[in-house]
């Protein structure tokens, strides 16, 4: 998971952007390395294959402030797409620590955001992590598009939520992003958490940093 360089005095943390191919992982990601501060930012490292690229860079955020002393350094990767280079994203899960899925709203393009999650468990399982207990959002991008899927489809789809089993946390609980909706809630009987989601238009900005700012958070949250 996180790694301490006692050198530099810097916690580096791995968020990985996940999905289907062409939903907006690298667009996510270009449009917050255009934005932040040249001095805070690695370089941008394109790995491309002939279909789509991986990117990642690192960069220090000046307004998180710092854990014990240290100051925390992220670092953003893209998975490929296609599940066909199964063997690159289960490579970038590595040490990861935390998981942004970038889904793409478009009603025809459900099939491919199940496969995309099913193969992100699978992939988080055999690393022997469970994402139940990892920083994790979900980001519904391309809500501008005419065929773009109502928010309740892609939650009962994509983010239906989890069992609660520890009776300290079966309580209502309010999701400070989206008003009037609970992470925790009871469903016929059984508490349930969902994970925190966003709507996206990362070709425009739209959401891109509300996304990363809620991931990171939960990130440092781990480690304070």
């Amino acid at each position: 998971m996180s790694l301490i360089n006692y050198a530099s005095r810097e916690i580096n943390c791995k968020i990985v952007y996940y999905g289907p191919g062409l939903g907006g992982k690298t667009t996510n990601l270009e449009y917050v390395y255009e934005k932040v501060a040249p001095s805070s930012k690695g370089k941008l490292i394109s790995l491309a294959t002939e279909t789509e690229r991986t990117l990642f860079f690192d960069f220090l955020p000046v307004d998180l402030g710092t854990i014990r002393g240290f100051k925390t350094r992220f670092h953003l990767y893209t998975v490929p797409g296609q599940v066909y280079y199964n063997a690159s994203r289960k490579l970038i899960l590595k040490g990861v620590d935390g998981v942004v899925f970038v889904a793409d709203s478009q009603l025809d393009r459900m099939e491919a955001n199940l496969e995309a999650m099913q193969n992100l468990y699978d992939n988080m399982s055999q690393h022997g992590y469970d994402l139940t207990k990892l920083p994790f959002v979900i980001q519904y991008n391309k809500r501008d598009l005419p065929n773009a899927a109502p928010i309740a489809d892609l939650d009962g789809a994509l983010n239906p939520g989890w069992t609660v089993d520890d009776p300290a946390r079966q309580k209502l609980t309010p999701d400070p992003y989206r008003a009037g909706e609970h992470l925790v809630r009871e469903v016929n009987g059984i508490w349930v958490e969902r994970v925190p989601t966003f709507e996206a238009v990362a070709v425009k900005g739209d959401g891109v940093f509300d996304t990363l700012k809620a991931v990171s958070k939960l990130v440092l949250k781990t480690l304070g």
